[in-house]
């Protein structure tokens, strides 16, 4: 249900849009719906949102929001994004609270997973 004036979608660039599909799907098991051939669809995945063509990124060394998965196992999910041609930004490190680590997706998008769950 959309919520009045509350955060319902976010979209990121992406400069390789099937090889964005490929790894969120392989990665997360997520799954897109295309509107032409340079935007894609995802939902259900905490937020709806998409991936539009574009050469630019998001990091947060350019000041941008940083979205934060969680996962029950960080070695786990840390070696299918490296399985999947995603990169390591930020080793796993704790932090109040838990753990995390920064990924790249294949376009160079950063992200960060974390956890909760002492190893």
């Amino acid at each position: 249900m959309n919520k009045h004036e509350k955060i319902n979608y976010v979209e990121f660039p992406a400069k390789d849009i099937e090889a964005t599909k490929a790894f969120f799907t392989t990665v997360f098991g997520w799954s897109f719906v295309d509107y032409g051939p340079e935007y894609t669809a995802f939902s259900n995945e905490g937020i709806d949102g998409g991936f539009f063509k574009s050469n630019l990124i998001v990091s947060t060394e350019n000041g941008s929001a940083l979205i934060v998965f969680y996962s029950k196992d960080l070695e786990q999910t840390q070696a299918k994004i490296k399985s999947a041609g995603g990169s390591i930004i930020k080793p796993i490190f704790s932090f109040p609270g838990g753990r995390r680590f920064h990924f790249a997706d294949p376009n160079g998008n950063e992200y960060a997973v974390w956890s909760d769950i002492n190893a």
